[in-house]
């Protein structure tokens, strides 16, 4: 499998149907696999967040979720065949589910988002085995109980609708302990399927700007953080051009 080093973490250079495809070979094969994706607000984050690199880099797969990333890596010269983007692949899986019988367990979001999404899952695919669920309102203390009650459920693919770095905290602590066999981090994927906000048209997607058209629905709360990120991430990239020696680097684990 071939992996690329950006800004000193390794991604891996998979297209979204290699990802799936190794997705459902991880639940044949009864391997655990924790999926860890990157946009460049993490990428800036993991920079300055030791805890965050060492969750994210610690999955087993780590993938270009934003598409300044697949951009970066292009123009420093270590090519990702394209954009995996979380929730895309959180579609894409759930289908997949559906069609191979698989069970899951969706863990987040606030307890009335959670139930409009469930809605629009059973809707969508209404063959599903939806194991379990839970929102993701819980203090550190429960995190245990929480991976328990998954594990108790069966479930084969987990799916964390959290904030980061909350979810992959969580997936680095207790992602064996839920005994899923996949483990995919969907961000704010919960709160889009459940219809609370909308997604970017794929335009907006193609030019890299779905920040701009979220930090438009939220310009207070989103706004700023965008900016800043964004132009840390653009001045992370121009540096790797003049100085392309890592600053960091954080071990993987090995396939």
């Amino acid at each position: 499998m071939t992996r690329q080093t950006l800004f000193g973490f390794e991604l891996d250079a998979l297209t979204m149907d290699q990802t799936v495809d190794r997705c459902l070979t991880a639940v044949r094969e009864g391997e655990q696999l924790e999926i860890g994706v990157v946009n460049a607000a993490k990428l800036v984050n993991m920079r300055r967040d030791p805890r965050l690199a060492g969750a994210v880099s610690g999955c087993d797969l780590v993938l270009a979720d934003g598409q300044a990333v697949v951009w970066a890596a292009r123009l420093l010269r270590a090519p990702l065949p394209e954009r995996v983007a979380g929730i895309d692949l959180f579609l894409r899986l759930l289908a997949a589910a559906e069609k191979s019988g698989l069970s899951v367990y969706l863990l987040g979001a606030r307890q009335p988002v959670l139930d409009l999404m469930l809605q629009q899952i059973s809707s969508r695919f209404p063959e599903l085995k939806v194991a379990g669920s839970r929102n993701g309102y819980f203090e550190d203390a429960e995190q245990g109980a929480v991976a328990d009650a998954i594990a108790d459920s069966g479930a084969q693919l987990l799916f964390l609708g959290m904030t980061s770095p909350k979810k992959e905290l969580f997936t680095a602590g207790y992602g064996p302990r839920s005994g899923v066999r996949v483990v995919h981090g969907v961000g704010g994927s919960f709160d889009i399927l459940a219809g609370v906000t909308r997604r970017a048209p794929e335009v907006w997607q193609r030019l890299g700007a779905e920040w701009l058209y979220r930090a438009l629905q939220e310009p207070r709360r989103l706004g700023r953080r965008y900016l800043t990120t964004n132009t840390r991430f653009l001045l992370m990239t121009v540096r790797e051009l003049v100085r392309p020696t890592p600053l960091y680097s954080a071990n993987r684990r090995s396939h």
